[in-house]
């Protein structure tokens, strides 16, 4: 998602024939939301400019339908879903065109071209213009979420949860409430522009202030408003928690509350009681959390790097119905029950899948990270990914199948249909700014060998779509995922600021199927001149 200006935008406008609402102008305010309206498999996505102050410092935004995060999109399995996305920015001070990316929906079926990535899978769409996006989640389950996939835009405001409910959840039996009030999404936030710090060079970006559902505090700032949850005492919730980062991790606890993991990135896994989750930038958890304690209200900690939760920082509030309207006075740990990946195991189907072995996999690819301190771009194998002229998918449809011959050069690997892909991060501090989340599109895969552990695990190590690669010298994360998903699939880091520098390739998987799928017109119009 390198989406530096001077790349190829002039090769394109888009034609589209569909109507547009009038457009919200920039100057417009509109409250930050934690309890945003609903939508459903078939709903309209507006992307506006607005004013908001969700930390109580005020700047214009890039939104959906008006409020932040964006509001809940809520499905069932095998839904359909239609989703109509009308581009009404205006202000020339951020980015106007956009795309949305649907994180975590494997897209498969042939909907590679609903993928939602800028210069990937599709040209962006123009300001007035609009784009449905069409396809179904299958047999997918769980917590995603969704944002803009054009340049650093999505940490102006265009980030929202999406959930995918299952009425036959084989752990329905662990809780009681599941529903739009349970979902928390942790964010940080700028009172920057992206268009301005996405000019910062190196791995030094900092968020002003960190958001649950929507609002926070920042250091010197006014004691703002905190989202408050609400919880009946003697009752089991089950809270989504969505990492909407653009950069930090987040070390997310609640006071005198344990945790118990039922879920990782939409895979359900073996139950595993902790004190604290660590979510990094586009991670998912659903945890168990039984209203067991005095009636009160107690804190919800969201601490990015490491940073102070004092006075609210960082924070939003469990309050127990009969509590008071009132900060909690609440203190952090003890922490006994240590977060590890390597103890999340899948709850079905867990073995890895091909030959149990490091390089044992039918195609083994080692992806080195690296960052050129010259250029300030972040590398994989000592290319740095830029945006091609043309979306890689519009190349592969019009006849180009061979990865060397796809731009950008070098930036893309050839993956055949049906084979064991093992892909490695080894020495993930040869790339400042770690740990760095790394995210594959299209794809769940087994982390064989995770952060921090020298041990390979091919008999059930955990299922999911974002993963740490370390920081230590010694790491040297490695996944596994089958090719039954035709499509290039864009793999990348998802600290948003390195992404824009460059962090990232492009799976090319069976591009000979790929050549020949059909795609709507409209998606081809959007790369008209």
């Amino acid at each position: 998602m390198l989406y530096l200006s001077f790349l190829a935008l002039s090769f394109f406008s888009i034609s589209n024939a569909l109507s547009i609402p009038k457009t919200l102008a920039a100057t417009n305010t509109t409250s930050a939301s934690s309890a945003s309206s609903t939508l459903g498999p078939t709903s309209q996505l507006n992307i506006v400019n607005a004013n908001i102050a969700p930390d109580g410092f005020n700047r214009s935004t890039v939104l959906v339908n008006g409020v932040y995060p964006a509001p809940l999109i809520s499905v069932q399995k095998n839904n359909q879903l239609t989703l109509e996305v009308v581009n009404q920015l205006t202000d020339t001070t951020m980015d106007v065109e956009t795309s949305i990316h649907w994180h975590g929906i494997f897209q498969q079926g042939g909907t590679n071209w609903a993928d939602g990535v800028s210069w990937v899978t599709q040209c962006p769409i123009q300001p007035q213009k609009s784009f449905q996006y069409q396809f179904n989640v299958g047999s997918q389950t769980g917590t995603y979420w969704y944002h803009s996939h054009y340049s650093d835009q999505y940490c102006d405001g265009l980030r929202g949860p999406l959930v995918i409910y299952d009425p036959q959840d084989p752990l329905k039996s662990m809780y009681d409430v599941d529903d739009a009030s349970t979902v928390i999404t942790l964010s940080d936030w700028y009172h920057t522009s992206s268009v301005q710090l996405g000019e910062i060079i190196g791995a030094g970006v900092n968020a002003d202030s960190s958001l649950i559902n929507g609002l926070g505090r920042y250091v010197g700032g006014p004691a703002s408003p905190l989202t408050v949850i609400n919880v009946q005492q003697g009752l089991r919730y089950r809270f989504r928690v969505i990492g909407l980062s653009c950069g930090p991790q987040f070390n997310f606890t609640i006071d005198g509350h344990r945790m118990t993991i039922i879920e990782a990135d939409g895979n359900e896994v073996n139950p595993v009681q902790v004190d604290f989750l660590l979510v990094l930038a586009g991670q998912r958890y659903s945890v168990v959390v039984t209203a067991n304690q005095t009636v009160g209200n107690y804190w919800i900690r969201a601490s990015p790097n490491g940073n102070s939760t004092d006075g609210g920082i960082n924070s939003a509030i469990l309050r127990y119905n009969g509590a008071p309207n009132q900060d909690p006075t609440t203190t952090a740990g003890p922490y006994q029950l240590a977060f590890s990946e390597t103890n999340l195991h899948p709850l079905t189907n867990p073995a890895a899948p091909g030959v149990p072995g490091p390089g044992k996999a039918d195609v083994n690819y080692v992806l080195a990270p690296g960052l050129n301190t010259t250029t300030g771009l972040f590398t994989f194998n000592d290319k740095s990914f830029a945006n091609p002229p043309v979306p890689v998918l519009l190349q592969i449809l019009s006849g180009t199948t061979q990865a060397s011959q796809l731009l950008p050069a070098g930036s893309v690997y050839q993956l055949p249909a049906n084979k064991t892909i093992e892909l490695s991060f080894p020495d993930p501090l040869a790339a400042l700014g770690g740990p760095h989340p790394i995210h594959l599109h299209g794809h769940s895969f087994s982390v064989v060998r995770s952060a921090g552990s020298t041990t390979y695990n091919y008999a059930n190590p955990v299922r999911r779509d974002v993963v740490s690669i370390g920081n230590l010298a010694t790491d040297n994360v490695t996944i596994r995922f089958t090719t039954d998903n035709p499509g290039p699939w864009f793999l990348h880091c998802h600290i948003d600021w390195h992404l824009h520098h460059g962090f990232a390739v492009v799976m090319a998987e069976a591009t000979d199927q790929v050549a020949t799928e059909q795609v709507p017109t409209a998606w081809n119009q959007l790369c008209n001149n």
